[in-house]
């Protein structure tokens, strides 16, 4: 049974308590609606009721912060629209002779593909800020954005408006250490947060990703987890196990070997040390499965 979620303080206080009092019985839904939506723009603010509208009238909001959306869970939606209709309307606004969609982006989307060609709105005035908020508020609360996308969300309303981190945990009604945790997921590399968002790590993996200095060691870490499977707890113990080795080799490596380790941490993906004994030395490569040494041997035999 799926979970459902409140609107909240932000959403809730765009949707009006009180209804209309009802149109006349003779007339027909439609009826009404066409005489609603073919009257002045006084008439159809939409403060107090809901008001058909065209969809071609309406555009998208370009605060938007959900840009994945899950084809199936749509389907599913736009199915149950053709059948039972939108229950909830959308939250838009007016913009010169359209009208932006606030709220209801993935209503809006899977009515389109049943080819309804109005659908209920409530208009409200709303500022630029407010739109943002409105937006990140309804998508957090329907768990419909993944951590990157929330973490670039509370980024974006932070960058946009001089906001800090606590600041947008006010707004989001938010615990500050979570905002600033999502947000924190943006300084992994590129490849990582792809891979986040793809489903193949999760956020637990990520937060321990992030416990390394470094890119190189960052990316390593996360092609160890993929290619082996790693669970959360054996991540941190991994995580762990390099934090103590570099302690207590640090006091004494060498720049140049260190400089040398990472290089060759970011071609071969895996942990590496690099022993000086006089004027020779060796190379310790690491791996932890029979795959692993294949992958490894690929790598070593294409690299000039």
């Amino acid at each position: 049974m799926s979970q459902q979620f409140g609107l909240g303080r932000g959403l809730s206080s765009l949707i009006p308590n009180k209804q209309p009092e009802a149109a006349p019985q003779a007339q027909s839904r439609d009826e009404f609606a066409a005489r609603t939506v073919g009257a002045s723009d006084d008439s159809i603010r939409g403060d107090n009721f809901v008001i058909e509208v065209d969809v071609n009238q309406i555009v998208a909001n370009p605060h938007q912060p959900r840009h994945q959306f899950d084809e199936e869970k749509l389907a599913n939606l736009a199915a149950s629209i053709k059948v039972h209709g939108i229950i909830q309307p959308l939250i838009v606004s007016r913009n010169g002779s359209k009208y932006e969609l606030i709220a209801g982006e993935r209503r809006f989307q899977a009515s389109k593909q049943v080819g309804l060609k109005k659908v209920p709105v409530i208009v409200r005035e709303a500022s630029e800020l407010q739109k943002l908020e409105l937006a990140i508020i309804e998508n957090v609360q329907r768990h419909d954005l993944n951590a990157i996308e929330e973490g670039k969300a509370y980024q974006k309303l932070a960058d946009e408006y001089q906001l800090n981190q606590e600041e947008v945990a006010l707004k989001m009604g938010k615990s500050r250490s979570l905002v600033a945790n999502k947000m924190r997921l943006l300084n992994l590399p590129v490849e990582i947060q792809k891979g986040l968002i793809d489903g193949k790590i999760t956020e637990g993996h990520a937060k321990v990703i992030l416990s390394l200095d470094n890119p190189e060691k960052q990316r390593a870490l996360y092609e160890l987890i993929l290619r082996s499977n790693l669970t959360v707890r054996q991540v941190e113990e991994k995580t762990k196990e390099i934090s103590v080795k570099s302690y207590n080799r640090s006091k004494n490596v060498d720049p140049e070997i260190k400089r040398l380790e990472d290089e060759l941490v970011g071609i071969l993906g895996t942990k590496v040390r690099v022993n000086k004994a006089g004027d020779g030395g060796k190379i310790v490569i690491e791996y932890y499965s029979q795959e692993d040494l294949n992958s490894l041997l690929g790598k070593i035999s294409h690299t000039e």
